[in-house]
């Protein structure tokens, strides 16, 4: 999957991660959205037995969104670790939420029933990597 080609009108600068390297730590406080340029990240979440990974992202997917619609007041749900070397576009969250204020009220609605079920879904996943093992 590669970058749509709009993600880059909202990217304000790069960073790049060597592999192992935490991104996003979950627990932690943030409101960075992040989008892959090159490379691949694990999706991690603590569980009672250790860390579990819930998914695998590559180039062009986005992450860390989920705490944009709240505003940072929110913790990480899950930790994202670079998979060898990774380098990241760090997407305007203040671009990001002009254009979100700009939807009508329907479509607001809407987008968060997803990101809450994104978040259900990351806990689900979590659940069954633990039962699984």
């Amino acid at each position: 999957m590669s970058v749509d080609s709009f993600v880059y009108g909202y990217m304000v600068s790069e960073e790049t991660y060597e592999a192992n390297d935490y991104i996003i730590k979950e627990g932690s406080k943030g409101d960075w959205v992040y989008v892959i340029l090159e490379g691949q990240v694990k999706v991690k979440k603590m569980t009672s037995k250790g860390m579990v990974t819930i998914d695998t992202l590559k180039e062009g997917e986005i992450f860390g969104e989920m705490t944009l619609w709240q505003l940072g007041k929110s913790s990480r749900s899950a930790s994202v670790i670079a998979d060898g070397l990774v380098k990241v576009g760090l997407l305007s969250t203040e671009r990001l939420l002009k254009d979100y204020e700009s939807i009508s009220p329907q479509l607001k609605t809407l987008l968060k029933s997803l990101i809450m079920r994104l978040a259900e879904t990351t806990k689900n996943a979590a659940i069954l990597a633990v039962e699984s093992n």
